[in-house]
């Protein structure tokens, strides 16, 4: 496997375990819709989280969250919207990002709730 999707598969660990630790329920891991995939389901009182989770080795190039461009929102947003209806859930949705950086042994996790919405 590649380093950079051992580095991903790490990340996307670390980000299920931070969202127990915090109440989440995870309902799905790696989604596919179509050629769009969800990192996160979850879900949380009543509403219905969707996360999509950036790792890097390095903040260098800045945050991991500001390379989930708007073209990477509207492919979550629809597969968010596919999951709804597949599954025939009619709750609020919003979507996060989780940021992580790994440093070596050290590791910074960042979790932004409401990261994008839909347009209207």
């Amino acid at each position: 496997m590649a380093e950079h999707n051992e580095l991903g598969n790490i990340g996307e660990n670390l980000a299920v375990a931070l969202l127990r630790k915090k109440g989440y329920s995870i309902l799905a891991e790696n989604w596919r819709f179509a050629k769009n995939e969800l990192d996160i389901v979850a879900r949380i009182g009543d509403t219905m989280v969707f996360v999509e989770v950036k790792t890097r080795s390095t903040d260098s190039f800045g945050d991991p969250s500001q390379s989930v461009s708007r073209a990477k929102q509207k492919r979550t947003i629809q597969a968010a919207n596919a999951y709804l209806e597949k599954f025939k859930i009619d709750l609020e949705a919003r979507f996060d990002i989780i940021s992580i950086v790994v440093y070596g042994s050290k590791t910074n996790l960042d979790h932004m709730e409401d990261a994008f919405f839909p347009m209207a």
